[in-house]
């Protein structure tokens, strides 16, 4: 895996070209993954089926053409899942009706800044992941650098690191170690730390997946390949296995 995947993977649907081209390079200097720039609603339908990993859509609610940005909401709300933010310069009662009828994450009012921006996809991605969503255009929330989140979307974890979240697929991750308040999460092909403690991100693993087997290890079952004694081997690592967990540890290894 490497970082390119871990991006997060936004598509621009605004029929402002200047406007599209100036939000993509402010997300792409916060390190977010641009995967194409849509002017109607029909090509922006097209490049997520051409594109199946976009992780986040920006709508501007104003389109041209037989959809607006809130029809194309409500289309990828039936059939594609994916969590969205509305940009609008327009606030009036009956807009802000139709555009709550179709659950935003977000919204990004115009004109916005770059901090703007960020918060508005760091709170999309918070809102959909917790099932929960933007019913005000006016409410603000603002976030901090150290302000960790662990967000579980779909089948990957997403983690805050700086003023962005980066994606890591749940299958891709091996195990996980403790380091006082600090957590290393380690993949097939790279590691993360995070300024966290363990059991903020082990509660967003699938319980039939993850095993805690230490108070300082949490381990992926399917990237386990051998043990001996009381260690566990994955890849070129050996994981201890403490007496509190040895028991129902070695029990699900000697079933399995």
């Amino acid at each position: 895996m490497n970082s390119q995947n871990t991006k997060v993977k936004i598509l621009i649907v605004e029929d402002e070209i200047l406007i599209a081209q100036d939000i993509a390079n402010r997300l792409k200097a916060i390190n977010y993954d641009i995967v194409g720039i849509a002017a109607s609603a029909n090509r922006a339908l097209d490049l997520i089926i051409e594109s199946p990993n976009v992780d986040m859509i920006l709508i501007d609610i104003i389109l041209k053409g037989e959809l607006d940005g809130i029809e194309l909401a409500r289309i990828i709300n039936e059939n594609h899942q994916i969590p969205f933010i509305f940009l609008t310069s327009h606030a009036d009662t009956h807009l802000v009706n139709r555009a709550k009828s179709v659950r935003p994450c977000a919204y990004i009012l115009k004109p916005f800044n770059d901090r703007q921006v960020s918060i508005a996809i760091e709170l999309a991605l918070m809102n959909f992941a917790n099932k929960t969503y933007k019913k005000s255009l006016l409410e603000n929330r603002s976030f901090s650098k150290t302000d960790n989140q662990v967000l579980h979307i779909k089948d990957s974890l997403f983690l805050k690191k700086g003023h962005h979240f980066e994606r890591v697929p749940i299958q891709e991750i091996l195990f996980l170690k403790a380091d006082n308040n600090y957590c290393t999460v380690s993949t097939k092909s790279e590691r993360f730390i995070y300024s966290m403690v363990l059991k903020r991100i082990e509660a967003h693993l699938p319980l039939n997946q993850f095993l805690r087997v230490h108070r300082s290890y949490v381990i992926n079952i399917n990237s386990v390949n051998g043990f001996e004694g009381n260690t566990l081997f994955i890849g070129e690592k050996k994981i201890p296995v403490s007496k509190t967990y040895k028991h129902a540890v070695f029990k699900l290894f000697h079933t399995i």
